[in-house]
């Protein structure tokens, strides 16, 4: 199980995240690509310091939304969110390339990502996307209990793709994340937040905010960079799954 993190979320002056200090303990950098957050420059220095570190490279691209931070929703055509999608995907292949560094896979962020998730329109819309940019890049999806209904329709594209569960934020009987605007919908203590990843670890499962226990199987454990205990986050959950 590896440990992902969205990362060059920072913007101009404004500073976002401890991108250099949480780095060393990841295994894959979900970076993102100036259309929620990030510029340029940004996203030069967080694949330098991917690179740097190791780190497996992923775009993290979002709907067009700096001002929201790519958490609100967007009503867009199918061909317009593929182009949009594809854009993105671009412009973090050409940083790397020009850094000597590969691009290893695709995490959509916020708002985009929960609805790939709720209509099959937009899931398709960006599998679309993805096989025409390249179809050997894994897409990055929430583990959810029918898990499977979303294989079948990534195969008919040719893509794989990978599950992640979150370790930072609070589970409905669904086995969905609870909406951001819900009392408790994200873990504000560390406590907490490692209780959630051993169960996930260990059991393969969440306790939801009803107190009931879904079974999710995921490849990869997620923290948000923007969140205030990123950092013991991530070092706690190097020390459960690499033992350092």
């Amino acid at each position: 199980m590896k440990i992902n993190c969205d990362m060059g979320e920072s913007f101009g002056l404004w500073q976002l995240g401890c991108d250099e200090q949480v780095m060393p303990y990841l295994d894959m950098a979900n970076i993102a690509c100036g259309m929620h957050a990030s510029d340029p420059v940004v996203m030069k220095r967080t694949v330098q310091l991917a690179k740097q570190h190791g780190v497996t490279i992923g775009a993290h691209p979002g709907y067009p939304d700096l001002q929201g931070f790519g958490r609100r929703q967007m009503t867009m055509s199918n061909e317009e969110l593929a182009a949009f999608f594809i854009y993105q995907l671009g412009a973090l292949q050409a940083i790397c390339q020009s850094e000597s560094a590969t691009l290893g896979y695709v995490k959509p962020h916020g708002a985009l990502y929960n609805a790939m998730m709720k209509d099959d329109g937009v899931f398709q819309a960006l599998l679309s996307g993805l096989k025409q940019y390249n179809p050997d890049l894994p897409l990055v999806v929430m583990a959810v209990p029918d898990h499977a209904r979303y294989q079948d329709l990534a195969a008919t594209y040719g893509i794989q793709l990978w599950f992640e569960a979150f370790v930072d934020r609070a589970y409905d009987d669904d086995g969905r994340l609870t909406p951001r605007t819900a009392a408790g919908s994200s873990h504000t203590s560390l406590e907490k937040i490692e209780q959630q990843a051993v169960q996930l670890i260990e059991e393969r499962s969440v306790t939801t905010l009803t107190g009931n226990k879904v079974a999710i199987h995921a490849d990869t454990l997620c923290i948000h960079g923007d969140g205030p205990l990123s950092l013991p986050t991530a070092q706690l959950l190097h020390t459960r799954l690499h033992g350092l």
